[in-house]
């Protein structure tokens, strides 16, 4: 298994999954640059563990489960599905208790060893939808 799967591997199920955040100054570097399908960008640790909470927050057992992951020299990316209970507001609906899934996809960058920037893409319409925010737009 190459470094770079073992990383992306590490970075959901023990930071994502497990919210061991010691994790995150092993394997993301000083300056990570995150852009989640759920919140804006930001940039450095300290801003994306607090993302991080804000998600398991609204979600109940939130999770983060790889489809499927392919890397090479510098770069990775995840097919990925993202499911919890809805607990707390999210976009504005609060609670309804109901399990919600979604698809999404992520590409890292690696540098030096470490995570440095990371972009999802998420299903977040059919999230919305799954809560009640209604349908969204037919194309």
């Amino acid at each position: 298994m190459s470094d770079n799967r073992i990383l992306i591997e590490r970075f959901y199920n023990d930071i994502w999954n497990r919210q061991d955040f010691a994790v995150a100054d092993e394997i993301l570097a000083a300056d990570f640059r995150f852009r989640g399908s759920l919140g804006p960008e930001m940039a450095g640790v300290p801003a994306f563990i607090a993302y991080v909470k804000s998600v398991h927050a609204a979600l109940e057992d939130y999770r983060c489960i790889i489809e499927e992951l392919v890397s090479d020299c510098d770069r990775a990316a995840a097919r990925m599905t993202f499911a919890g209970k809805h607990r707390a507001a999210l976009f504005g609906v609060t609670a309804t208790g109901r399990d919600v899934s979604w698809a999404g996809a992520a590409f890292f960058q690696i540098a030096q060893g470490r995570i440095a920037s990371l972009w999802v893409l998420g299903d977040v319409d059919d999230l919305k939808r799954q809560i009640g925010t209604g349908a969204a737009a037919p194309f």
